[in-house]
């Protein structure tokens, strides 16, 4: 059986600052197989990397300091990685597909915002889709199946293999977050979980063998 993807959680986050060019470049280090890391729309029109809304009236000065979208690719996509972007605020899908296309390079999106998924098939059906859920809905593959979508990011307490096998069957992945538990990467690994997003790249190398 095919061991599932490392996909580094904001970059290698347990040994770099979450969200940083550092993290991303470490995960390269580690051998993650892709990074994670969340995309946020500024009212200068720039796209930032970083996880928590800014507060407002935030400086420029403080802008300065986030990594911009097209610097991350250029580290992930340039060390060969794929790219996982989690839209975070509205508008930010049509510029984060235009930065991928360029970029050239194996990327795709997800969001909690299962809307700005489906505005992202409009602008950009070539790149992949995924949804990000924390729960387990009674028809568990709705959601993905509504925008088209390819991967199902959902919280690991709420996968199991029933997941595994209905999602298979409907040509989707699972990727199980966020893992940083040995056994639970075992687990997962054996029942056919396509990912494993992790804040420990180098831990879940060591488990999986790869």
């Amino acid at each position: 059986m095919p061991r599932p993807e490392i996909i580094a959680h904001r970059g290698a986050s347990r040994e770099r600052p979450e969200n940083t060019l550092a993290a991303f470049e470490r995960a390269i280090e580690l051998g993650a197989g892709g990074v994670e890391f969340d995309v946020h729309l500024h009212p200068d029109g720039a796209l930032r990397i970083h996880h928590d809304p800014l507060p407002a009236g935030a400086s420029a000065e403080q802008l300065r300091t986030l990594p911009t979208l097209q610097e991350s690719l250029r580290v992930i996509v340039g060390g060969g990685l794929t790219a996982y972007c989690e839209l975070k605020s509205a508008g930010s899908a049509p510029g984060t597909l235009a930065a991928l296309t360029a970029s050239g390079g194996n990327g795709a999106v997800h969001s909690f915002d299962h809307r700005l998924i489906a505005e992202a098939r409009r602008f950009a059906p070539e790149i992949a889709r995924g949804v990000l859920e924390v729960s387990y809905p009674v028809d568990a593959m709705h959601a993905l199946e509504m925008v088209g979508g390819r991967d199902l990011w959902r919280q690991w307490p709420f996968v199991d293999e029933a997941l595994v096998r209905t999602a298979h069957a409907t040509g989707a992945r699972v990727i199980a977050w966020t893992v940083n538990d040995p056994a639970v990467m075992e687990r997962f690994a054996a029942m056919g979980v396509d990912g494993l997003c992790t804040d420990d790249p180098a831990l879940a190398r060591r488990v999986l063998g790869t």
